[in-house]
């Protein structure tokens, strides 16, 4: 992964707006008028996140593991004195789950007040979409609830599932409603 990509996230929050604050886990329509994302694989998916809610993106190291959580919450790790739950995307997404290797990244989430780091496969690039490039997302039965998909967005020869990460990660199996 190049440092450019890892650079990415910095450079775009700090092109942000400066009265942009992140919106906290009740904030009602956190996807209204977001047009950058960060990409990553899980499998042969590729989704897309708000590159704004991106505070770092990490190599994965093997989080502290806490006794009783859900299945999809791989532990803790100390960021810099905070303590920050790591979620498998694999795993809250119901897929197979496969061995960590070079390009498996931790994507650091600053969500109002919470940070979260989930796991992927491997991070893409930072892309921008016009509206006219995100289409509704079809109702139906899947891994990702419909209420925290976005949208579906096209690229060239790409589809990317947009998910909106405040509302999947505030969800209330994952505890962060507070």
């Amino acid at each position: 992964m190049s440092t450019d990509l890892m650079e990415a996230p910095a450079r775009a929050a700090a092109a942000a707006e400066p009265t942009a604050a992140p919106a906290a886990c009740n904030t009602p329509d956190a996807m209204s008028g977001v047009n950058e994302f960060l990409t990553f694989r899980l499998g042969s998916e590729e989704y897309g996140i708000d590159i704004l809610r991106v505070q770092e993106i990490r190599s994965f190291e093997q989080p502290t593991r806490i006794a009783n959580a859900p299945r999809f919450v791989l532990g803790v790790t100390n960021l810099r004195g905070v303590i920050v739950p790591i979620i498998d995307m694999r795993l809250r997404f119901n897929l197979d789950s496969v061995e960590t290797d070079g390009a498996t990244v931790t994507i650091v989430l600053a969500l109002g007040k919470h940070v979260v780091g989930i796991v992927v496969d491997g991070v893409s690039d930072v892309i921008t979409l016009s509206d006219e490039q995100k289409r509704p997302a079809p109702e139906f039965s899947s891994a990702v609830d419909a209420e925290h998909i976005h949208a579906i967005g096209s690229v060239d020869d790409r589809m990317l599932i947009l998910v909106d990460i405040v509302k999947l990660m505030c969800s209330a199996d994952m505890g962060l409603q507070h």
